[in-house]
């Protein structure tokens, strides 16, 4: 009997195989499970593409999906926009305040983080220990800690709402400088630094050359991880930027979106011309939430693939 004749009886075999009732309750729990994280998920998505009148009557059906319309959606973003002074305009300034910090950072970090790893990972000189423990220190530490001597650092320079200390700052990553180090040190074979040092490269050439070519995950990783982080920071542009309006990240900006909201502070609410109910909120997170998506498509085909399978014959 052939290998395909092996296959297909195989395949027949396991599709006729009827379901017991151990496999049965673990699929149920599984769905039920998965109802569960789907239907807040999938309410709030719809809610960004609700009208506020829609959601007033309870007339949009289950979870509001008979009130989704991308009419409603464009209403909500011409809401957004006209929110704040002369005309509005502070929401699009903290979306791009938010991609600059978290670009530019994530940049510093892996510009930082790779060279640092390879060294730890790859080179033996002294003092490389202490280094790495300072490193899994420094990764391990609350940000919540680092605020205060932060501030004081960059008041000292005079730059406290500006945004360019903001992306220096996110550019320090010991958790990129962790993983550049794992990764250097299971995934690219000693055999590679060895040869490459026969062939008379230095250090920073065997970097460049052999190590760098051969890391798009770490850079991936790196990537990925250091610019979630800086979208999602809080405390850091809480601290250093709320001196100036213009110069907010949007983490701050949905932090006033909601203080500014008739559903939660009628009082403040009450003097504003633009006024922020549900479906706006929940189309200003949801605009929030798209550049974390689009970054994770883009990094995930090397997040699942090794780079340096076959490297080295064996």
């Amino acid at each position: 009997m052939s290998a395909p004749d092996v296959v297909t009886q195989h395949r027949a075999h396991v599709v006729q195989r009827p379901w017991s009732a151990g496999r049965t309750a673990r699929v149920a729990v599984m769905v039920i499970a998965a109802a569960l994280v789907l239907y807040p998920i999938i309410g709030f998505v719809a809610m960004a593409f609700r009208s506020q009148t829609g959601v007033q009557e309870g007339t949009d059906g289950f979870l509001g999906l008979a009130g989704v319309s991308i009419q409603h959606a464009i209403d909500n973003w011409k809401t957004l926009t006209a929110y704040g002074p002369r005309g509005g305009g502070l929401f699009q300034r903290w979306l791009l305040n938010s991609v600059i910090v978290s670009v530019s950072g994530a940049v510093l970090a892996v510009v930082t983080a790779l060279p640092a790893g390879f060294a730890m990972a790859r080179l033996r000189w002294r003092g490389r220990r202490f280094w790495l423990i300072v490193t899994l220190i420094a990764m391990a530490m609350p940000n919540t800690v680092l605020v205060i001597p932060i501030f004081l650092q960059v008041d000292a320079i005079g730059a406290v709402g500006q945004l360019w200390p903001v992306a220096v700052l996110m550019g320090f990553f010991p958790f990129g400088v962790y993983l550049s180090y794992i990764h250097f040190m299971t995934a690219m074979p000693h055999e590679l630094v060895e040869a490459a040092r026969v062939d008379g490269l230095g250090e920073g050439g065997t970097f460049f050359r052999v190590a760098l070519p051969i890391s798009k995950q770490a850079v991936a990783l790196v990537t990925f991880f250091s610019f979630v982080a800086n979208w999602t920071n809080f405390f850091l542009p809480l601290t250093l930027l709320t001196s100036s309006q213009q110069n907010k990240t949007l983490s701050i900006g949905l932090q006033e979106f909601i203080g500014a909201s008739p559903l939660f502070n009628p009082t403040s609410a009450a003097g504003l011309t633009v006024k922020l109910w549900m479906p706006e909120l929940a189309f200003a997170t949801f605009i929030s939430m798209l550049p974390l998506l689009v970054v994770f498509i883009a990094a995930q085909r090397f997040l699942i693939r090794g780079q340096t399978v076959g490297a080295v014959k064996g």
